[in-house]
Parts: C-alpha cells; structure tokens; sequence
C-alpha cells in the first residue's frame, strides 16, 4: 500500500486549507494518507517534530511519500537527514519549504521560535541519499518564503521546483482550498 503523510506548518492543524481536499484526492487514487496534527503547532520545535514524525512513519520505504508544508518541510527535511543510511522512500513534495531564512517574520517570540529551524544544520546529501524524487513548490508572492529558497532547494537537494502564480503561503488565510499541482506530481512520482 502506498502512504503518504501530510505534513503541516507552523500554527496549522489537519483541516486546514488545502489538506483536507488532498487528502480525499489520493484517498481516491488508492493511497492510504495521514494528516496528523502536529506536536505544540504554535511553538513548533525541532526536537518535538522530527521524533513525532519518526513514529507516525514507522519503516518508511519506496512507498511512503512525504508532503509537507512551511515548517513542515524543514521537519521532513531533518526527519530524511536523520534516517538511517539504506532507508529510501518514494518521493517528497515541499510546498512554501525554506532553507534560507524566512521573511515577514518580526515578532521577537517568533524570531526565537523560528531560529533553531533556521540555524541548525540540515544533512542535504543525507535527505538525497534518501529518495531520487523531490519536488519543491513555490509562489511568486509568498511573504515568508522568497524566491531565493527555489535556488536553493535545486543547488542542494537536485529537487525539482515549480512556481505557482498568486498563491501567497499557500495557506487557508489565502484562500487555497485546493492545490492540483501536488496532486499531480505527487501521482507522477508513484507510477
């Protein structure tokens, strides 16, 4: 059976914006998905998110897919870079993911939230050991994630990047209830 496990951002929870839509969708396409909520999603830490994950997965392999979201990536980000070294899985979609830091953010509570994310190194050659399927989506207006992380995510990860027009953070205050791009590569990554 393949599995996929969406994983949210900061402040998120399962029902949010366009999760529950995809969710159905690969419901529908014959996977068997999984939208937890994520451990103290308005202070998301490191050391809560990458072991809640390691145990929500379980034994990955070629058939898990990971999709995350925001803060979600960097999580599925560091839970790749700590898998141990024969473990592969099928494919990992980032949606608004960042490697470099994020803009828009100026709430001291939130810098400092923010910061280990930011600053503790991440295993990039690890996370590709890992997988040959990343896909890293991106919008041309998000105002905390900038353009700059596309570069990145390519020059690090081989990923393969994709912008989408006006979607913002891709997040329920910007109204994205649906996201087909996803889906698609998603399907494409697990024929």
């Amino acid at each position: 059976m393949k599995r996929v496990f969406i994983i949210h951002g900061w402040s998120g929870f399962p029902e949010e914006g366009w999760f529950p839509w995809l969710k159905k969708e690969l419901e529908n396409n014959g996977f068997e998905v999984q939208v937890p909520a994520m451990p103290n999603t308005d202070e998301p830490r490191i050391e809560e998110w990458v072991p809640f994950l390691e145990k929500l997965v379980g034994e990955p392999d070629e058939n898990t897919y990971l999709i995350g979201h925001s803060i979600g990536c960097q999580a599925i980000l560091r839970y790749l870079g700590d898998l141990k070294e024969d473990a592969k899985i099928g494919g990992v979609v980032f949606v608004a993911g960042w490697i470099k830091k994020l803009i828009g953010v100026y709430d001291e509570n939130e810098i400092e939230i923010a910061r280990p994310w930011v600053e503790t190194p991440i295993d990039f050659e690890s996370v590709k050991n890992h997988t040959k399927n990343i896909v890293a989506v991106f919008s041309d207006d998000d105002e905390f994630v900038s353009l700059d992380n596309l570069d990145a995510f390519k020059e690090k990860l081989g990923a393969r990047t994709l912008i989408e027009h006006g979607k913002g953070h891709f997040s329920q205050e910007t109204g994205i209830k649906e996201l087909p791009v996803v889906l698609e590569e998603l399907l494409k990554m697990a024929k």
